[in-house]
């Protein structure tokens, strides 16, 4: 519906109203190309995935389930580039470009704020922008009659351009990374200025890296005799608004105005979207006042943008309030904004509502479409609604005249197999043929590996066979299922044999399915022959990766063949992969645990020198493992190399060696270490304060205890370290050390205190001492605290005994007086 350009609310009422609700991150890009017409990217719905299906990618924890999804790891630019992970993931990725004059990508002190347009960035998100009353109170002038340019950076590359001599050739030039000096880039500044645009477009496309996509952009942007088009600067917003590079559109956009570029609603979206995937939800809102500064009318994609993230951040009210405004203004909802309701209502889990929606849609002027149809139909499968699912695909054809298609079965396989429900996939799959529906491999996989995750292997071996009789020939995923569902079943000789099949198939195994076998293998105790299997890797042209030496490393390690998986670590180094820190610690734990501290402590430096991730707890690991076998000078040695590495001991590490130096008696020791450790700001835990409390009474170290105790409290309060103090000093026998502490706890007479008192009582009385117990009761009726019944008879009874008649009758009329017993008459 076309933005009606006379509303009398006015221009800036539309702005300020549009900003208010925009208040939630996007996070997935379902109806991408209906919030941005004329966007190359195809329509995705959110829970299917009918494109290629990669080889060799996947976690060995969820082998296959969405055919294989790995971060990417790639290279850009060469020199002093050095890009590892993608921008994807959000995770911070060390960067060190100098190339040319460019800056670098995601600078934290380049461009705090959008000056071009004096508006100041704020990164607090939580907060909203104003109120309700105060954005509709702003009416600042009437909408004008600026022609919509909406046609303006219209993203379209064929696919020719791509293939493209001169664009390959620039591809490779940008990852010759290693090899790099000013020949090298010469040829490259040759080679952009024989570029047309639509091949500029088609190589800031083929990065597998949006970091380095954009800093070819800025590069080429500077160079001489050569200014962008249009069309590429909207190419790299679209590319941006996939990721969480927010800075990087924003500048881009900033280019634009300061090039002269005119700007269309929709490269304002695509700033709004990647503010919205980083999660700065108030500089996403304020796109929009961006866009009035800049004399862009805001049109129904924005909108659109706008509702599709309040509805991703569960914010539906917002997003239905924000619906009714736009109307106002005379902006018309499509079928795009009601699909975005709908998924709102589902995701919300108030399907009656997304039904309803979906019914009076037509009413509205805008009758739905098989997206409106398969969103409502998604939430169905998830909760096994089958039923309803059937009805809801005669509504399709009854009321809409939208007849299901391959699309629509497809759609409901894979979500009934997402979420287990395989035998319900099954059925629809037999309906699709039976409607004379091709189900290709995809589907049917998604079925099997269902099937196999369930363990119903025997179900999954009769669909294969099926599909070979449909002519549907099983790929490298369908064959991987299989062997993980049998390895998870512990059939591993049946998975062995499944590999062999894939070879007489003529279907070549991937890393993927190799690691399937492994993992299975390791899990059957068979770590060994997993070695000897991934060692000749080569031979079977497959090449593990670091998941691949992930699995044989534990397998190694639950197998206590210690020595093997730290060779396997030093291989994977050696080969490009490098173990986490969490890997690396259960290593060396499991050296430590046979009592060889020494190879642990060498292997934490082997890692080390060899850049793998070594954080304080590997560290702390090595100090705990020598505290354990008492080489407390290995320990301490170990501490000094922490500060060489720059790795700063936490509270943990300083109460493992305060623990060893106190089961030592070298009290004076650990006294300095908890002195150094409060310095450093530290702030103690309450194990620290256990093994502190526990140590001091341990050696009868009472006053020091006691002055150390005022010095960690003052750092960090600690409600029971008092009654803790009298309990282990009951333990170790110091019973009159324990009552000069009584009334410390006795302040406050809760339940805590209550127990403690009774443990004191409990030690006098093993020691014979009744008077000394009775005394603690009487201190604990003083302050209100009744003493148990039960532990005061035979506190009375020893009174007696001991020829304490007097104070034996006062305790026990003390809890008459309190009316816990009764008198005898």
């Amino acid at each position: 519906m076309a933005l009606k350009l006379n509303n009398p609310l006015g221009k800036g009422f539309a702005y300020r109203l549009l900003s208010y609700f925009f208040a939630n991150p996007l996070t997935s890009r379902v109806f991408s190309s209906s919030l941005f017409p004329g966007n190359s990217v195809s329509c995705s719905y959110s829970t299917i995935d009918f494109g290629n299906r990669p080889e060799g990618k996947g976690n060995i924890n969820n082998l296959n389930d969405g055919y294989g999804s790995s971060g990417k790891i790639s290279s850009g630019f060469p020199g002093e580039l050095n890009f590892t992970g993608s921008s994807r993931d959000g995770g911070g990725i060390s960067q060190n470009f100098n190339f040319g004059c460019l800056d670098k990508v995601e600078s934290h002190n380049d461009d705090c704020s959008l000056d071009d347009y004096d508006e100041e960035e704020d990164d607090d998100d939580n907060g909203e922008h104003g109120s309700e009353d105060e954005v509709l109170g702003n009416i600042r002038s009437s909408l004008g009659n600026q022609k919509q340019a909406d046609d303006i950076g219209r993203v379209e590359i064929d696919e020719n351009e791509f293939r493209h001599p001169l664009v390959r050739e620039v591809c490779r030039l940008i990852t010759l990374r290693s090899a790099w000096d000013p020949k090298l880039e010469g040829e490259l500044r040759h080679l952009l200025r024989s570029l047309k645009p639509p091949q500029v477009c088609a190589v800031i496309c083929s990065q597998a890296d949006e970091r380095v996509a954009l800093n070819f952009f800025y590069w080429a942007d500077r160079q001489w005799r050569y200014r962008h088009d249009t069309i590429v600067y909207y190419t790299m917003l679209d590319v941006l608004s996939k990721t969480k590079l927010c800075q990087g559109a924003k500048r881009v956009l900033r280019l634009m105005r300061r090039r002269g570029i005119e700007c269309s609603p929709k490269a304002f979206g695509y700033v709004m979207v990647s503010y919205s995937r980083s999660g700065k939800l108030r500089n996403a809102m304020r796109v929009l006042t961006l866009m009035q500064k800049a004399g862009v009318e805001p049109n129904l994609s924005v909108c659109n943008t706008a509702i599709y993230v309040l509805v991703k951040g569960n914010k539906l009210v917002k997003a239905l309030r924000f619906l009714e405004r736009m109307q106002l203004i005379g902006i018309m909802p499509n079928v795009v904004t009601y699909n975005c309701l709908i998924k709102g209502y589902c995701d919300l889990g108030q399907i009656e509502d997304a039904l309803k929606l979906i019914t009076e849609m037509p009413s509205k002027g805008c009758p739905p479409d098989k997206v409106s149809y398969y969103t409502a139909m998604a939430f169905l499968c998830k909760e096994k609604r089958i039923e309803e699912v059937n009805q809801l695909m005669e509504g399709m054809v009854k009321d809409n005249k939208l007849i299901p298609d391959q699309v629509t079965y497809n759609t409901l396989i894979h979500v009934l197999s997402k979420h287990g429900h395989a035998d319900d996939a099954l059925g629809f799959l037999r309906e699709a043929e039976g409607k004379g529906f091709h189900v290709d491999k995809v589907g049917y996989s998604a079925i099997i590996h269902s099937f196999c995750k369930d363990g119903r292997i025997g179900e999954a071996k009769s669909l294969v066979n099926h599909m070979y009789s449909q002519g549907c020939i099983p790929d490298v995923v369908t064959y991987t299922s299989i062997i993980d569902g049998f390895c998870r079943t512990g059939k591993v000789d049946e998975a062995k044999k499944m590999l062999q099949q894939m070879y007489k198939h003529g279907c070549k195994p991937n890393t993927v399915s190799y690691t399937s076998l492994l993992n299975g293998l390791c899990h059957s105790g068979k770590s060994l022959e997993a070695r000897e299997i991934m060692n000749a890797s080569e031979e079977h042209w497959w090449n593990p990766n670091a998941i691949t030496y992930s699995v044989v490393m534990h397998g190694l390690r639950r197998e206590r063949k210690l020595s093997e998986a730290c060779d396997l670590v030093r291989q994977m180094v050696k080969n490009g992969f490098f173990p986490t820190s969490v890997e690396i610690n259960l290593l060396i734990q499991s050296l430590c645990q046979d009592r060889k501290t020494i190879e642990a402590k060498k292997f934490l430096d082997e890692c080390l020198n060899k850049g793998c991730a070594i954080n304080v707890v590997n560290f702390s690991t090595v100090i705990h493992g020598f505290c354990k076998i008492g080489d407390l000078e290995a320990a301490l040695s170990v501490l000094d190399d922490m500060y060489l590495c720059n790795k700063h001991p936490d509270v943990v590490t300083y109460t493992i060696l305060i623990d060893a130096l106190g089961r030592k008696g070298t009290i004076d020791e650990a006294t300095e270490l908890i002195t150094k450790m409060l310095s450093k700001g530290l702030v103690p835990t309450p194990v620290t304060y256990r093994t502190v409390i526990h140590r001091y009474c341990q050696w009868g170290r009472v006053e020091d205890l006691l002055k150390l105790l005022e010095k960690m409290l003052a750092r960090q309060t600690f409600r029971t370290a008092y009654n803790q103090v009298i309990e282990k000093l009951c333990h170790f026998g110091n019973l009159q050390e324990a009552e000069k502490l009584l009334g410390k706890i006795l302040r406050t007479a809760s339940k805590i205190d209550e127990n403690t008192c009774h443990v004191l009582m409990q030690s006098y009385m093993n020691k014979e001492i009744a008077l000394s117990a009775y005394n603690v009761a009487c201190r604990m009726f003083s302050r209100n605290l009744i003493p148990d019944l039960k532990l005061c008879e035979k506190v009375s009874q020893r009174l007696v005994l001991d020829g304490k008649l007097e104070e034996a009758d006062n305790l026990m009329l003390q809890f008459v007086e309190r009316g816990s017993i009764t008198p005898l008459k």
